[in-house]
């Protein structure tokens, strides 16, 4: 279990500090205003583009990533150890 959770503690971490970068970069008109979850400008170059795609990316990776090895990995194993001690038991 342990595995499991530092292997999503770090997709957490590297791709959490990856969209908070690019987020505030990208979707932080000013100081003063709405932070983090403005819409984005135009981009005006391909480096603007993918890192305003990227922004995304980073964010859904970081829910997806910790929801697959702190909820589904571990539920998968019980489930599997579930069904073979009912194999075992009959």
């Amino acid at each position: 279990m342990a595995d499991e959770f530092i292997k999503g503690f770090g997709i957490m971490s590297t791709a959490g500090l990856a969209w908070i970068t690019l987020a505030a970069w990208y979707q932080t008109p000013s100081f003063y205003d709405v932070q983090l979850i403005a819409p984005p400008p135009e981009p005006e170059t391909l480096f603007d583009a993918m890192g305003i795609f990227l922004i995304d990316v980073f964010l859904w990776t970081t829910i997806l990533g910790m929801l697959a090895f702190w909820v589904l990995i571990p539920l998968g194993r019980e489930i599997a150890t579930s069904v073979e001690e009912r194999r075992n038991a009959n």
